[in-house]
């Protein structure tokens, strides 16, 4: 057997199947402060071009806006898409969006036959909350508006306190839009978790911790970024989520399983998809071949 033959074989033993979960805004997508490195989106769409590789959206966007991003932000399509903050996965192919059933069987246990619709009468007296429009909302998402004064604490303990006498199990995920400065409240099903969504899909197709990288940048990616499952925090990734992930990884024992990247790798800076990038060749470091090979092309 010639040199070549060998060489050949090994390569083709290193090239495993990978799957791919990304958060979107301020992680694939560069649209925070920080600069993108050049050409990192298009490396990154060569790799998750390649037939190896699985490739995942995991984002609080809805789908509308996750199609708005894949347009204006030239992404490649994804094979799945866990959206409208975890309630829902679409399996994408050849352009066609298909609901997973499956995902939203498993997270509508918490609810005992209820959706969300049947939950707004228990808030119907809180002055404070505000419907967020119908796209908003869906089967397992109820969603709301808070006015920035508002003690946002105080109000998720007195609506966990009626959910709990309705025997309904349920997270609520507080947050605040970055250039609005409004309050969102979304109540879901507890189960309905970035984490639960990811384990859910890399069962259901096969996929190792060993086979899978999760990239993400803020607080609500952490309990995927601190989890046994191999992932990496963007070099964007702000302080204070940097050093949270690192207390709680150390915390949990899972700093094996997790990376920030810092820059350097292939000349990029490591913000955004260069930190995916980065991320990646971290733990399959035969992937550099591939980033090398396709820039080259």
């Amino acid at each position: 057997m010639t040199f070549l033959a060998i060489s050949l074989g090994i390569r083709k033993l290193m090239l495993k199947r990978l799957l791919i979960c990304t958060d979107l805004d301020r992680t694939l997508l560069p649209n925070g402060r920080q600069p993108e490195s050049p050409g990192a989106r298009e490396r990154f769409a060569c790799l998750a071009a390649r037939p190896e590789v699985m490739l995942a959206y995991v984002s609080g966007r809805h789908r509308a806006l996750v199609e708005e991003a894949i347009r204006d932000y030239a992404l490649p399509l994804p094979d799945w898409v866990i959206g409208d903050v975890g309630t829902t996965i679409y399996r994408v192919r050849r352009g066609i969006w298909r609901h997973w059933p499956e995902w939203e069987q498993d997270i509508g246990s918490d609810w005992r036959g209820l959706e969300a619709k049947d939950l707004r009468p228990l808030f119907a007296d809180l002055p404070d909350l505000c419907l967020q429009e119908e796209a908003k909302q869906n089967r397992y998402k109820l969603s709301y508006y808070l006015p920035p004064y508002i003690d946002a604490e105080a109000l998720q303990q007195e609506m966990g306190r009626r959910l709990c006498a309705s025997n309904l199990t349920a997270g609520l995920i507080h947050s605040v839009d970055e250039q609005t400065g409004t309050g969102l409240l979304d109540v879901l099903p507890a189960r309905a978790t970035k984490l639960h969504a990811v384990e859910f899909l890399m069962r259901h197709q096969a996929f190792a911790v060993a086979d899978t990288v999760y990239a993400g940048d803020s607080g609500n990616d952490l309990p995927v970024i601190v989890s046994p499952i191999r992932s990496v925090l963007v070099a964007n990734a702000a302080a204070d989520v940097v050093e949270k992930a690192e207390r709680l990884a150390a915390k949990q024992g899972s700093t094996n399983a997790f990376y920030r990247a810092r820059g350097g790798f292939l000349g990029m800076n490591g913000n955004y998809s260069a930190g995916i990038l980065e991320g990646v060749a971290h733990y399959h470091p035969d992937a550099v071949l591939w980033m090398k090979e396709d820039n080259e092309r």
